[in-house]
């Protein structure tokens, strides 16, 4: 792996953090932006969940549920999520810092796991690859694959084996944080 891509999957995380600290200090919610942004936010943790509840790392290659339209339904939901946290966030700045963050960090990191699938699958990886995009889902659902090595239903247990709660979590400290900023604007007052 280049130095500048182990750079990507090591610190995409940690640089949220900050981040965070930033969109919060960018932020200017109204009510409105904030039920918009929860709104989106939500359809991308339902994403992120069906996701997880099909993916079995590092043990198969999954290629059914959302893994059939996209390559990558859990950043596809990630992104969801971080376009919820920039329209609540009512910051053209603070959206554009995370839609900038996204992009950069996270096609390195996707186009990175793409090569260790292609080591660990082979074949028929190329042949998932071949069928299915990797971040834009097409609308038609391809062909699941034929090779046994995809499981093939959603799974609660597997959902929490993937921790994908602490994604909703995250998700609701930051509305909270920026509900308490809205409230905070109005002087501690509700109108």
């Amino acid at each position: 792996m280049r130095e500048w891509a182990a750079f990507f999957v090591r610190w995409r995380v940690r640089v949220g953090y900050p981040l965070a600290v930033v969109e919060l200090w960018l932020a200017r919610p109204t009510l409105r932006s904030i039920c918009a942004g929860a709104a989106i936010g939500a359809g991308g943790l339902l994403l992120r969940a069906y996701a997880a509840g099909y993916l079995h790392k590092k043990e198969t290659l999954t290629v059914t549920g959302p893994y059939a339209v996209t390559r990558n339904p859990l950043y596809l939901g990630s992104a969801i999520l971080a376009l919820g946290v920039g329209v609540a966030t009512h910051s053209a700045i603070a959206c554009a810092l995370l839609v900038a963050y996204f992009a950069l960090f996270y096609y390195v990191v996707m186009r990175r796991e793409e090569g260790e699938l292609r080591k660990i699958h082979g074949a028929a990886f190329e042949a998932y690859a071949g069928r299915v995009p990797l971040f834009f889902p097409w609308l038609r659902r391809s062909a699941a694959s034929d090779d046994g090595q995809s499981a093939g239903s959603f799974s609660f247990a597997q959902y929490v084996k993937n921790h994908e709660w602490q994604a909703g979590l995250g998700f609701l400290l930051v509305l909270g944080a920026l509900v308490l900023i809205w409230w905070l604007r109005l002087g501690g007052r509700i109108y």
